[in-house]
């Protein structure tokens, strides 16, 4: 099976298992999971540690136990490397997020499938391959 990469509101809805993970989706990110292919870059956790921080989101444990739950359940953290970082300074066309543009190129390097509701990730024109979350 070929990987999955879970953007990081796509990573917090399969955890909190929120019905906004659409169902080809919540099945795209179990079958990966299953195969030991679900992956999570090293920056979702990032956000979401800082989310928590200024309490946009709520957590039931602190960031790294969070973390350390999430990667116990069997999603596969990915390192950001050189090739990555990079990577995501040559994105084209791309909109300037830097977590964005780390997120996409991990998913470019690991030749993933990117699970996400980001619409300008979802409509960018390249060669990343796309399940939007949403169904």
């Amino acid at each position: 099976m070929n990987p999955v990469l879970l953007d990081t509101h796509a990573l917090i809805w399969l955890v909190s298992q929120s019905e906004r993970l659409g169902v080809q989706s919540l099945r795209l990110a179990k079958k990966a999971q299953g195969n030991a292919c679900l992956h999570v870059s090293a920056i979702s956790f990032w956000e979401i540690a800082m989310l928590a921080q200024k309490a946009t989101i709520k957590l039931k444990s602190s960031p790294a136990q969070w973390r350390t739950e999430v990667l116990r359940i069997g999603l596969q953290e990915a390192g950001v490397d050189g090739a990555i970082a990079i990577r995501a300074t040559e994105l084209m066309e791309f909109h300037q997020d830097p977590a964005d543009r780390i997120i996409a190129a991990t998913a470019l390097e690991l030749n993933a499938t990117l699970v996400t509701a980001d619409a300008a990730l979802l409509g960018w024109r390249s060669k990343l391959k796309r399940q939007d979350a949403h169904r």
